[in-house]
């Protein structure tokens, strides 16, 4: 461990285009003489988590990962954060989740946000968390683009998709900001928000600048 201290960054899909994805857009936040970034791919998680039964598989072997990486700061990269609260109990630093801290960071940005996500049954997860969150007054909308997260690689299908469903959540439900429901979609974060004139959240930056406010190296 480097005198500055580890951030470390599981991303609990198995895909390493992700992974990528996720390093690139936190590399500019990353400070010459802050705590040393590291970013992992959880080789045991499934391709994609996509559903319920992905959240619930991912569990262990991430909190696994966590736990004998020993780092100063943990981010778990994914939207649905999962395992967060068993993180929080069985670790003695601080982890961050990347849904939660879209959450608090678009609330700072704009007074009702949307949320684009991948699929039908995430758009419903998303309603639901953000229920038991008690922002349902801030809470526009989440508006799947129908995409899987291994789809997102078709750059121009993808980016088609998060604008038209963009529009939708700015002049039909009235979103002044908008966070991307997948830590798969960060690369199109500074077109789309070019192309709709609104504040994008991208949730690892989010996480990412949430752990660096907080940082103290062991």
């Amino acid at each position: 461990m480097t005198d500055q201290g580890r951030i470390l960054i599981v991303n609990p899909n198995s895909s390493e285009a992700v992974t990528a994805g996720i390093a690139a857009s936190i590399e500019s936040l990353a400070h010459k003489n802050g705590p040393k970034l590291e970013c992992r791919t959880l080789e045991a998680g499934p391709p994609a988590i996509e559903s319920e039964r992905d959240i619930e598989v991912v569990q262990k072997p991430l909190l696994d990962l966590l736990e004998q990486e020993g780092a100063d700061a943990s981010i778990i990269a994914c939207f649905s954060d999962p395992g967060l609260a068993t993180a929080r109990e069985r670790l003695s630093h601080p982890v961050y989740g990347i849904g939660e801290s879209a959450f608090q960071e678009a609330l700072s940005l704009g007074a009702r946000f949307g949320i684009l996500a991948i699929l039908e049954a995430s758009a419903r997860r998303h309603e639901k968390r953000i229920d038991g969150l008690g922002l349902t007054s801030r809470f526009c909308a989440s508006l799947p683009i129908d995409l899987g997260v291994l789809q997102l690689e078709d750059e121009v299908l993808t980016f088609s998709r998060l604008l038209q469903r963009g529009k939708e959540l700015r002049d039909d439900r009235g979103a002044d900001v908008l966070i991307l429901g997948c830590a798969g979609m960060a690369r199109y974060k500074e077109p789309l928000q070019e192309a709709l004139s609104l504040p994008i959240v991208e949730p690892c930056q989010a996480a990412f600048r949430a752990a660096l406010g907080e940082f103290k190296p062991r």
